[in-house]
Formats: structure tokens, sequence, C-alpha cells
């Protein structure tokens, strides 16, 4: 059996307002979360890493082939009326949020279509739930708030205008993140660049911070 519920995807609506987007709290099938969250990249540090910089079990590993299968793209595709065909695919997977993450952003113009899948297995906390914001600076000023919770993906058309962010949080927010890219080398190159000094510029200012003198 699938890990995928396929038949929630079709069923989910598509959201308009502010920008096109969907919500499936129950994609990964329940009897498949514990294996997954079993078998998930044990990492270490509060940043993206690329599936080829990580370890992971047999479930997870079905898991991104399911992903990766061309009914999987399709099937999302016609959902926000795109052809993806044509895409390239990226695959990243965070086990780590760190305080500086949540900035309102609407992602690298090299996007189509950004999917994330959470996998925590409980969420009590206010803080960390993904926001849609109807603007670049008001993180309260929101359409919809989506729980990091397992099984649940979320789904969206980059735009000029798809706001996103959440409010400060440190701790485990286990997602994956699988996007579709416009499928030539100067999109890939430019997205690595921005990714390496989103990073870089993080890493400084945690330096700076942990130097500072405390009083």
């Amino acid at each position: 059996m699938s890990l995928l519920d396929l038949s929630a995807l079709d069923a989910a609506p598509l959201e308009r307002d502010p920008f096109d987007f969907l919500v499936v709290p129950d994609f990964i099938r329940p009897e498949a979360r514990g294996a997954l969250v079993r078998g998930y990249p044990q990492i270490t540090l509060p940043r993206n890493f690329a599936l080829e910089e990580v370890r992971f079990g047999p479930a997870f590993q079905t898991l991104i082939d399911e992903l990766n299968a061309p009914g999987f793209a399709r099937q999302l595709g016609a959902k926000f009326g795109v052809d993806l065909d044509s895409a390239d695919t990226t695959i990243t997977v965070r086990r780590f949020c760190e305080l500086s993450d949540g900035n309102i952003h609407t992602d690298h113009w090299s996007k189509i279509i950004t999917v994330l899948i959470y996998f925590n297995q409980e969420w009590h906390h206010e803080a960390g739930k993904l926001r849609m914001l109807r603007s670049a600076d008001d993180i309260e000023d929101y359409a919809a708030e989506v729980t990091p919770l397992g099984g649940t993906l979320l789904a969206f058309r980059r735009s000029d205008h798809s706001y996103h962010g959440h409010k400060r949080f440190e701790g485990e927010r286990l997602m994956l993140q699988m996007n579709w890219i416009r499928p030539n080398r100067f999109a890939r190159y430019v997205q690595r660049l921005d990714r390496f000094s989103t990073h870089l510029m993080k890493r400084l200012s945690r330096m700076t911070h942990q130097d500072r003198p405390r009083g």
C-alpha cells in the first residue's frame, strides 16, 4: 500500500486567498508515520539538508520514491493548473528550527510549486505554525495557519505575493521540502547560491551573538 493518500490530495480544495495553496492534513497515511519518524534523517544542525547529505531509513526512502513518481507531480500540477512534467525537482529535509527562522518571504523566483510535509507526532506550541500571509510586513494578517503535525502536506504556487512565515520557534520541527523549479541551469545555480548565502548570514549572526558580552 502507498504511504501517500492521493485521494486526500484530490479532495483538498485549492484556496486562492491570498495566493494559490492547499492543505492536506492526512496526506501520509497514519499507519506509516511511526516508521517514517523512526527512519527520519538524524540531523544535528538547524538548517536544510539535501538528501545526499544525510542518512535515513528504508521507509523514508520509500516516501522519497513515491514523491518522485511522475503520478504525484501530474496530480499536484493538475490541482494548480500547472504542467510540471519538464520542471526539475529538489528535496531537502530539516529537523531543528531556530529563532532566526520564520521570517516572512515569498520563496525564490526559480520555484514554481513548493510542497512541505511535516512529521512531528504532536504539536503543543503556538509558535512554529506556518501562516499564509496577505502582506510582507504583518505576521498577524494571515488567511490560514498550518500546524506542523505529522502527515500534513502544504503546497503553494510561488508568486511575487506568496508571503508566508511563522512566529519564532526553537526546537524540533521535522519537515521535508520539495520544490519544482524552472528547468534551466541558471535557475538551479541561483537557487543554490541564495540558499548558501542564507546559511552563511545565519551562521555569522549566531557567531556575532555568541561573541557579544553578557552582563
